[in-house]
């Protein structure tokens, strides 16, 4: 973590703070965590206000022993923001007093970000097409009013008034105001490309750093492979008869941690400071999860010790915390493999992103119907299509490939994953 955003304070300043009391909320890259006060005191004065980032080690506001103590001329101790070291410049001046030493930072050459910028609105432009017949059309104004609050294309109807005014007894006549029509458009308002800009939250800058330096960086490759469902299908409608409720994700899981096992090549991760392969021991899956901020992947921790029930219950568990940015650090810090489904959304296939320093993520597809070839007749056949993203540096084609076989026949052969 290299800083975070103050959401809420609970106190105000001058607010007498128990040991424990709860103070600040803080967004993390992560999740929204409570930070209590560790000792006695009063709250001075707030440094960093709500919505506003602080670093690391940056004071955040200032605490007393007594609720009359003078705070005046006091400097704050901890790392200031102007100081905080910088990957481009370092100051060789002597640090000022309270703050942290900046350690020398060794300038390297390396790839500059490119810029793209938002192109300005278009200036001096005028819309060439006619303007909405509706502002041309002799109407009331209470049948003008009318067809706006009921949805209705007045220029759809013949006026029954003076002139061939449209009035509000001519409006059970009118037809739906429909997206697609030739008539009744408005002309825009907006210049061509006028835009708003939304900063980024701390997880939007942690997934966007983050997921940049894993594409520029990992040398990706990918591996696919098509799977015959229908029998996963089947013995998950046997379960749900039984009043044993799983998902297809959950069959996923155990089927990756089973393989993992047999493949353990996949199952490692890449120390890009030590430049060091890094295999794990145990087999701990990430699982990715869409929440409204952003993308965050808890772990299951050693899922080939699981069973599909205990599998169902930590993930639902896990996602229902990542949803209410409640997720504990040791809860989505690690893992050696990560799993990401958008078969819920109705996708077909896709590659995934390395979750670094992991070497391997599988990307999962929907159950779609298709036509097979089933003992030389062409036959209604359920398929999901899974795609394996690894890095070069550590997996070969050969071992994403083996591994992915295995996935394939633990699927097609669900019994075994029952035991």
């Amino acid at each position: 973590m290299e800083g975070g955003t103050i959401v809420k304070w609970h106190k105000k300043e001058g607010d007498a703070v128990k040991a424990d009391d709860l103070l600040f909320e803080v967004a993390t890259d992560k999740a929204t965590v409570e930070y209590n006060s560790l000792d006695d005191g009063f709250l001075r004065k707030i440094l960093v206000h709500e919505n506003e980032e602080a670093v690391v080690n940056q004071a955040i506001a200032v605490f007393t022993e007594t609720k009359g103590e003078s705070i005046e001329g006091y400097e704050p101790e901890g790392l200031k923001v102007e100081e905080a070291p910088s990957e481009e410049t370092v100051s060789e001046e002597a640090p000022a007093k309270g703050a942290i030493k900046a350690a020398p930072v060794t300038k390297t050459t390396g790839m500059a970000q490119p810029a793209f910028e938002a192109e300005p609105p278009l200036e001096g432009y005028s819309f060439e097409f006619e303007t909405s017949l509706e502002d041309h059309l002799p109407a009331s104004p209470l049948a003008k009013k009318l067809a706006r609050e009921k949805g209705l294309d007045i220029t759809t109807v013949k006026g029954s008034g003076p002139g061939g005014r449209v009035m509000s007894r001519d409006l059970d006549l009118a037809q739906a105001d429909a997206i697609a029509t030739f008539g009744n458009r408005s002309i825009p308002k907006k210049a061509p490309g006028s835009y708003e800009e939304e900063p980024l939250s701390p997880m939007r800058k942690a997934i966007g750093q983050k997921l940049q330096a894993s594409k520029t960086f990992i040398p990706h490759f990918y591996v696919q492979q098509d799977i015959d469902v229908e029998p996963m299908i089947a013995s998950r409608e046997q379960l749900k008869a039984t009043g044993v409720k799983v998902t297809f994700n959950d069959f996923v899981m155990r089927a990756a941690a089973l393989a993992l096992k047999q493949h353990p090549t996949v199952n490692s991760g890449f120390d890009s400071v030590k430049n060091a392969i890094v295999r794990f021991k145990t087999i701990d899956i990430s699982v990715a999860v869409s929440i409204d901020d952003g993308l965050i992947t808890p772990i299951v921790r050693h899922v080939d010790y699981k069973n599909l029930g205990q599998i169902s219950a930590e993930v639902k568990h896990l996602a229902n915390l990542a949803k209410k940015g409640k997720l504990q650090p040791h809860e989505y810090r690690g893992g050696s493999f990560t799993v990401s489904n958008l078969g819920m959304f109705g996708i077909h296939d896709f590659q995934a992103v390395i979750n670094p320093p992991q070497v391997s993520i599988l990307a999962v597809g929907g159950v779609r119907d298709c036509a097979v070839v089933k003992n030389g007749q062409v036959v209604p056949g359920k398929r999901m299509m899974v795609s394996l993203s690894s890095d070069h540096r550590v997996v070969d084609g050969a071992d994403a490939a083996k591994f992915l076989k295995t996935f394939q026949e633990l699927l097609e052969n669900p019994a075994i994953l029952l035991i």
